[in-house]
Formats: structure tokens, sequence, C-alpha cells
């Protein structure tokens, strides 16, 4: 069996894989197991000089990585060529903080010496889905390293090329060949995989359909976890917001990567006296958006990732006009074979709608009107997620007093939703468990090992 590679721009297969089998997969692992030693008990200034060169590397062919990514997902090149950048970032970032993070911490007691200390875990699976092809693997997969485990990736079907490329970059870097493998699995693999001795731990990144069965498997071998399962960010425009400045962030927040980003804002909660007023500016902001071919350094919004996404979303809008939601759309898509779908935005959107009730993947915009700030977190909270939200206000403190309100992971005020490596990223109610970046997704996967010494 063999998985394909495909352009959403041209929707002509780009390159072709063949899948590995299990004994293939359990090889892996296996040669995982055994560089994780040498790894583990390398200096950390080694590691870290490793994880500082990779961050070069991403640099140096910048263009390159971004062009993979474009080609086989469909993202705008000038946002693919941000996504390497904040890689390098990414790697910068843990090769200066590490040392700090991972220093033994004191704990006074009776004992002569007592302190904690931080020791890998050994061999962890990353599970990473295709939206950020390359920064969703390196998020967890640098402070995976930085700490001394091995890391195997199983990454989403239609970005094969991303994986073995990001594989690529750490032997480039000079990484041992055991310390990160792609493996281009497929799901029952990956759960038999999953099921067996040889994982320490597993993180996810993707729907709440594959959270479940990962998080069940993990649990029934006691491995270690983490999971980020999407979200139904809320934008939140009080009665005092900068309108022009929120319609412009909020609009960048919802159609950025076609609008397939977890963290997008994917439902507008307004009050109703600046409702209209927010709604005719974002209406504004639709129509000027730049949609084509992803290549185009012009180009906001491309096509989708596949085929099957667009008939999705048109379910989800065709619902909700069906159950009376207004639809107004943005720029039409160029003619061809392309992936595309037509940014909208949605009024008189109803809790029963299926465009609030489930994660929207893609440009589409709905607008709920609410009376006062008690009833827009009522909305806010109205969802089985909990990963982003945003408040936009001129009273700064107003907008923390309701940001502490809401059910989420992480709340912008004034700005929208980003993941910063300087910051801990997930989620709470079904948007997952545990964190990524900062030092707490350092941490995620170490032994915190308690040492009392008497003398």
């Amino acid at each position: 069996m063999k998985i394909r590679s495909v352009n959403p721009f041209t929707a002509q297969v780009v390159e072709e894989f063949d899948l590995q089998d299990l004994h293939h997969c359990r090889k892996a692992v296996e040669r995982a197991r055994e560089a994780s030693e040498a790894w583990a008990h390398a200096p950390l200034e080694d590691r870290l000089a490793l994880i500082e060169k990779t961050g070069r590397v991403l640099e140096r062919s910048q263009d390159r990585y971004a062009r993979i990514i474009t080609e086989e997902m469909g993202k705008p090149i000038s946002q693919s060529r941000a996504e390497i950048e904040k890689c390098a970032f990414l790697c910068r970032y843990y090769a200066r903080e590490a040392p700090s993070f991972l220093q033994d911490e004191p704990s006074p007691t009776e004992h002569h010496d007592s302190y904690v200390t931080y020791e890998p875990l050994g061999v962890l699976l990353g599970i990473m889905p295709w939206n950020y092809p390359f920064w969703q693997v390196l998020r967890f997969a640098i402070p995976a390293l930085t700490a001394g485990n091995a890391c195997l990736l199983k990454h989403a079907s239609n970005v094969p090329r991303s994986a073995l490329e990001t594989e690529r970059i750490f032997r480039e870097a000079g990484l041992d060949a055991g310390v990160f493998q792609t493996l281009l699995m497929d799901a029952r693999t990956t759960m038999r995989l999953l099921e067996e001795d040889g994982l320490d731990g597993v993180s996810l990144t993707g729907s709440l359909s594959a959270g479940s069965q990962v998080g069940a498997a993990a649990g029934r071998g006691i491995k270690k976890l983490v999971l980020e399962l999407g979200g139904s960010d809320p934008f939140i425009v009080l009665d005092d917001a900068d309108l022009e400045s929120a319609a412009e962030t909020g609009l960048l927040s919802r159609m950025i990567n076609g609008g397939q980003s977890c963290i997008a804002a994917k439902r507008f909660i307004v009050m109703e006296s600046v409702a209209q007023a927010f709604q005719e500016k974002l209406v504004r902001g639709l129509k000027s958006l730049r949609v084509g071919d992803p290549m185009d350094e012009e180009t906001q919004v491309g096509p989708l990732a596949a085929k099957d996404f667009v008939g999705v979303l048109e379910a989800q809008v065709e619902d909700a006009r069906q159950k009376g939601a207004s639809v107004v759309y943005g720029p039409e898509p160029p003619e061809g074979e392309g992936f595309f779908f037509r940014p909208a935005l949605l009024t008189e959107v109803k809790p029963s709608m299926r465009v609030l009730k489930e994660e929207v993947f893609g440009p589409v915009a709905p607008i709920v009107v609410v009376a006062d700030e008690e009833e827009a977190v009522r909305a806010a909270n109205e969802t089985e997620f909990g990963l982003g939200a945003a408040v936009w206000s001129a009273d700064v403190e107003r907008a923390v007093r309701l940001s502490r309100k809401i059910r989420a992971g992480f709340v912008a005020v004034n700005d929208m939703v980003k993941s910063d490596p300087r910051l801990p990223f997930g989620g709470v109610k079904k948007s997952g468990v545990g964190r990524e970046l900062s030092h707490f997704g350092l941490k995620e996967f170490v032994n915190v090992k308690t040492m009392a010494v008497r003398r």
C-alpha cells in the first residue's frame, strides 16, 4: 500500500511512498531504544549544540522547506516561510533556556540533601497533524529531545514529504539516526506499537476521536500522554472594543492557514450595541481577501489541504443556512481542480447549528450576538472544547476579569491566540490534557525524580 503527497492547488500527485509494516516499525523502536541511552547520558551542552544547529539548518534552507509545505498542504507561501522561521526560533529558545529548566531544584527537608532532578523517560511517539507540518512536529520533538528522549514520528498521511524532510533536518544537524526517526505507518500499525512495551510516552495533536483511541491505548499500557485535540475558540468583542483592530485581527485569526488551525477564532461573540458596526468591518475585510495560488506571495487564503475537507465545510454551512443563518461570501476562488472553499461569514446563527456545535476547520466565520458580558461568557463556555479564547475591550482590567471566567488553556486580551515557545500551550475540557512549550512542555516527558540523601 502507498501513501500520496497531493498538491491541493493542482490536485496532482507529487510523490508516492510505500507504507512501512509493523516489523520495520518495531525495528525502529529498537534502534530508538539503543540510541536513547547514549543521547540521554550525553552532556546537556552537547545535546543543546545539536538543537541549536537544527535551527541553523532550518534557516539555511527556509525557502525549500516552505515550498514543500505549500506544495503538500496548500498553505500560502508567505505563511509557510513564517512557519519555518518559528521553528528556528523554537530551537534557539530551548538551546538557550534548557539549562535553567533542567537544573536540579533544591527542596530542603530534614535530610542532608534533598532535591528534584529531571531525567528523560526514554522513547516517545509523536502523532502529528498536517496543518502545520513542520511546527507541530518540532514543538513536540525539540523539548523532548532537549530533555534527552528519543523520538519517533507518525505524521499525517497527506504530508509524507514534510515528515521525511524533518528527519533529514535532524540528520543534517548531526543527530544520531536512532534519536529521531520518521515512520510512514498507518493507524493500525500505530495502535499496535502503542499496545507494546517499546514506547514510554506518546504526544498526539489531532481529532477528538483519534485522541480518545490513543488515550485509551496509552492508559492500558500506563504510558505518559499529552493530547491536543482542537478547539472552537471564542473571539469576544465587548461594547468598548477598538472595532477596527478587532475586526482586522479577528479576520486574520479566522483565515490564516485557510482557517485550518486549532486556535483560530472560530466563534465571533459580539455585544449587540456594536454588532452591526463590527460585522460591517469584518465583511469589508472578508471581501478584500486574496484567494488563489498559494505560491503567489500576495495570496492570503489558499486551498484546503484535502478534497474531502471541502465537502465537510459545505455541509456545515448548508446546515446553518437551512436553520436560518445568512451567509456572506468572500472572493470567488480561482477556476481549476484545486481544493478551494470560498471564505464565508455567517450571521443569525443559533446554538443548534453545526458551525457552533462542531469544530469548523476552514475559512468560515459565524457571528453570535449577545446582550451583555455575562451572556458573552456563557456563550464562550458553551462548547465541549477549551483551547483558546480572545477578549477585546478598551478596559483591560474588564477584559482580564472576564477572561478568568472563560474555561480555556489560553486567553489573549486585545490580540489573537497564537502558540509561542515561551508560553505553555494546551487546553481543558475536550481540547486535551497536558501542555506543550515553555518549561511546562519540556517537563511533560521527564521523570521528576525526588532525591533524599542522608550522610
